[in-house]
Order: structure tokens, then C-alpha cells, then sequence
């Protein structure tokens, strides 16, 4: 099997950041980004989706943590566009309900070449310790426009801001394990009719 991974650069004058990833991983994470939720989310990502994820960021955490989360989500998004390749014998379509306690969130991803979000999420406060939430929209929009995805997150309930947010990465790591997954029976065809993603 053609080997499914990526490793990504991009830098600014805002941030540095190096994204590598194997699509066909055992869930190891490692990660120096200085944004400790966000780390702890994407570990999420990591373990739930059997996908080996490294990230370094260095970024103007001085200023806040806008600009590093958004290009960790872009950065993150040109390497699955990468890894997943020509799409061939791709599953495609990925999707997952996960419940943390009161909260549940669900996840649906398509693998389409069609950047889209849907992010109905609505947190119980602004921040948890000293992570804005609003981050979480920018780290997703990033990671859709450039991996190319259709992408639907929604809350469905929860109280506790931090387990919706567990919930909603924890999903997106089953989701994505799900579509990027070889499927046997589409070995070497496109999954689409218009023969091309």
C-alpha cells in the first residue's frame, strides 16, 4: 500500500508551523504548539482516528492565539489533502455521534474537493482556562478550506463547555478515520461519478 502521510510547512510573519501526519497510524500525538487545549483536542483528533499526528507552532501567543490556532487548522488541512492523495479507493464519507456525560456532539465529513463548514456550536461560556472558543470555528474553517472537505459540526446537547468541546474533536477523529479508510470493494476507482474529486 502507497504510503499515506504528509508533512507540511508553512510559515508567516505571524507563525511557523510544521504538520506531520500518517493516515495509516496507531493514534500517536506529539505536539509543541503552546496552546495546551488545543493540544489536548487534537490529541483527540489523533487517538480516535488512528492517525499519527506531530505538530510544532511557534506563534505570536504575545499578541493571543488567533492567528496560531487558525494556521494550525490550515497547515493541518494541506496535510490530509496531501496524504489522502488522489482519493482512490477512498471511503469518502465519514461521520460520528460521540457522548461525553451530558454532552453529545456529531460529526459528518465528506472528502469532496468542496471546501464547506457548518458549525452549529454554542458554548455555555467564552473560554475554557484561557482558550477562547471562538478559536474553535477558526481552527476548523482553516482546516476545511485547505484540506478541501465538506464539513458538518454540530452540538446536539451539554452544559460543561469543555466536554462539548471533547466531544466535538473526539467525533471529528472517528469521522475522519471512517472516510479516509481504504474501501476494498472501490480499490483503484474514484468514489464519484463525475470520476474525478
Amino acid at each position: 500500500m502507497t504510503s499515506r502521510s504528509a508533512r507540511i510547512e508553512r510559515n508567516t510573519l505571524e507563525t511557523q508551523i510544521a504538520v506531520a501526519i500518517n493516515l495509516d497510524g496507531t493514534g500517536r500525538a506529539v505536539f509543541s504548539t503552546g496552546v495546551p487545549f488545543l493540544e489536548h483536542m487534537m490529541d483527540q483528533i489523533a487517538r480516535h482516528g488512528l492517525i499519527d499526528l506531530d505538530v510544532t507552532a511557534k506563534g505570536d501567543l504575545h499578541i493571543d492565539d488567533h492567528h496560531t490556532v487558525e494556521d494550525i487548522g490550515i497547515t493541518l488541512g494541506q496535510a490530509f489533502a496531501q496524504a489522502v492523495g488522489d482519493k482512490k479507493g477512498l471511503y469518502r464519507y465519514g461521520h460520528a455521534y460521540v457522548p461525553l456525560d451530558e454532552a453529545l456532539s456529531r460529526v459528518v465529513i465528506d472528502f469532496s474537493g468542496r471546501p464547506g463548514l457548518v458549525y452549529d456550536v454554542k458554548f455555555p461560556r467564552g473560554a475554557i482556562g484561557r482558550f477562547d472558543v471562538d478559536l474553535f470555528r477558526e481552527f476548523f474553517q482553516g482546516f476545511v478550506n485547505h484540506a478541501g472537505v465538506t464539513l458538518h459540526i454540530d452540538n446536539l446537547k451539554g452544559s460543561n463547555a469543555h466536554h462539548i468541546a471533547e466531544t466535538i474533536f473526539k467525533a471529528m477523529g472517528r469521522a475522519l478515520r471512517m472516510a479516509v479508510a481504504q474501501d476494498p470493494r472501490m480499490a483503484g476507482m474514484m468514489p464519484s461519478t463525475k470520476g474525478t474529486l
